[in-house]
């Protein structure tokens, strides 16, 4: 026989086709491992802040000011990152803040986890889809692990409510303080807990409203039984009230000051006749709105700032306080509508509209002096709030302690709204990843083919939150995680790890409770944030 006769054009097609089919699959791996990789470079950053001994961040905000936190939401939301897929684990960390409001740093370290085991996976040769239909299998088996751990809650069981915040409150900087602010949160937000048509209780959490004020110590944190406004009485130095009993509250949207010309036109004033003629009817005029609002009935004035012009002037306060009225100027515009829910009274736009019925009224209305020389108007006793509303007063040595304990409050009030939301309580100490580990591990045998690696690769990945807290604790992960493994294959479900004596214990004689929502959460948008990472194969910039 002769030699081969040479290559037809069909056969260079195929070839072509199957290179450019090679360099396309070989594109999706990069730029899966690019976004892998960066996502799991943001867990690993925050994953040392996990837990009741994780470490603080230390951030230099733009301007050379410094914030000390371990809130994971926080440090994402400052981190400069800018890579889109680190940027999803910044949103993601976003998404638990607004759902269950804490698990930040949980839900971010779950999600790298998972990358990991994406990754693992990826190399073993399993295709993107398979693994994220895996994962999602995974999920819905964890979801009934956890319902079939929670313990039901009942609302009036105000103890177990406060175990739960206060287990949220112990993994922050403020935690010596936890006594204090858990107790705080819980109040507040079964105080603005309301029962919607369907029957379901329902919390708003805009109707809590945290006054921040610098000075004294976080001890002297309290929740106040009406409103709390940060600003002073006005005219106090030339005999203005700053104490008025039985009073009926007006908040006006309008100045008590003389009317100004637009900005570009000018009077001219040549003699002192007209000079004089003016401030006779600035007079006049400020004595007839004084003299109306004294008719309407109103004893105390809250006066929102204005831009254009002054709210008060010295004449209108002098006035005031000759008809024995109490003033409170400088409410900005973000608060009326707080305020209006707090006294049940209708901001007045004008004069004419101040009638007695647009009046709130309360016992007492007085400027209380803090420590540190502050002030601030507290009013109690309101009888005409129309919306149960709640105001905590916060106090701290500097800026630092100060938002640090706003910051955390916050968490404890989300902690709080989530129990009302979904009325079920969830063992804390790592316990409901262990046991969805171990669950997961028995599930992974009972599938066939691929699916049983992935459901595998997800239990072990949930091993990444004990392994963590142990680790920050300053205790050995290998043996405590052996350890946990041990007791819950014995049926041992609330066992968890015990940072304060160092061992595993059964975690909910400590108390250590968390909301099931908080956990149920963190495991659904961290499977949904690492299955949409692997759906990604390119990249394509725009101009």
């Amino acid at each position: 026989l002769g030699p081969n006769p040479p290559a037809g054009p069909s056969s260079g097609s195929v070839n072509r086709g199957s290179d450019s089919m090679s360099r396309s699959s070989q594109k999706a791996q990069d730029v899966r491992l690019s976004n892998i990789t960066a996502a799991k470079g943001i867990a690993d950053a925050v994953r040392t802040s996990l837990g009741p001994r994780g470490m603080d961040k230390m951030i230099q905000v733009q301007g050379g000011d410094v914030l000390i936190t371990n809130d994971g939401a926080t440090i994402l939301e400052r981190m400069n990152v800018q890579h889109p897929a680190g940027k999803m684990l910044v949103d993601l960390s976003k998404s638990q803040d607004i759902e269950a409001g804490d698990g930040t740093t949980t839900v971010v370290v779950i999600a790298g986890a998972l990358l990991q085991a994406a990754l693992n996976l990826l190399n073993m040769g399993i295709h993107p889809t398979t693994i994220s239909e895996g994962f999602q299998i995974a999920l819905d088996k964890a979801l009934q692990v956890l319902q079939g751990m929670a313990i039901p809650v009942d609302l009036s069981d105000r103890e177990s409510i406060l175990q739960a915040a206060n287990t949220s409150l112990n993994s922050k900087v403020v935690h010596q303080n936890a006594s204090l602010l858990a107790p705080i949160a819980v109040d507040s937000v079964l105080k603005v807990s309301r029962k919607s048509p369907e029957g379901n209780f329902v919390v708003d959490l805009n109707d809590v409203r945290t006054v921040k004020k610098l000075g004294g110590t976080i001890d002297e944190t309290e929740m106040v039984d009406g409103l709390v406004l940060t600003q002073g009485a006005a005219g106090t130095a030339a005999g203005g009230i700053n104490r008025m009993a039985n009073a009926k509250i007006a908040l006006l949207q309008f100045c008590l000051s003389p009317p100004k010309t637009d900005v570009e036109n000018n009077v001219v004033v040549t003699d002192y006749n007209a000079m004089d003629r003016i401030l006779k009817e600035e007079r006049q005029y400020l004595l007839n709105l004084v003299k109306k609002v004294k008719a309407s009935g109103a004893n105390v004035l809250l006066i929102q700032k204005s831009i254009l012009r002054d709210a008060v002037t010295e004449l209108s306060l002098h006035f005031l306080a000759k008809v024995k009225i109490m003033v409170v100027t400088d409410i900005e515009r973000n608060e009326i509508e707080f305020i209006s829910k707090s006294l049940g009274c209708t901001p007045v736009a004008s004069i004419d509209s101040l009638t007695p019925e647009r009046l709130a009224k309360a016992d007492l209305v007085e400027e209380v002096d803090l420590s540190g020389g502050e002030k601030v108007i507290r009013i109690t006793g309101v009888q005409t709030a129309t919306t149960p509303t709640s105001s905590i007063l916060v106090r701290g040595s500097n800026n630092l302690v100060l938002d640090e304990a706003v910051r955390s409050l916050h968490d404890a009030l989300c902690v709080v709204r989530s129990l009302v939301r979904n009325q079920h309580l969830i063992a804390g100490g790592a316990a409901p990843e262990v046991e969805i580990a171990v669950q997961l591990a028995r599930y992974a045998k009972e599938l066939k083919g691929m699916q049983s690696y992935c459901v595998r690769a997800y239990a072990d990945a949930m091993e990444v939150i004990p392994y963590t807290l142990a680790e920050n604790a300053g205790l050995m992960p290998v043996e405590i995680v052996t350890e946990l493994r041990r007791r819950h294959a014995e049926g041992e479900f609330n066992a968890g790890i015990n940072v304060k004596k160092g061992r595993v214990t059964n975690i909910l004689d400590e108390n250590v409770k968390m909301p099931l929502l908080v956990i149920s959460s963190a495991l659904r948008l961290a499977t949904e944030a690492v299955r949409l990472i692997l759906k990604i194969d390119d990249v394509v910039l725009t101009r």
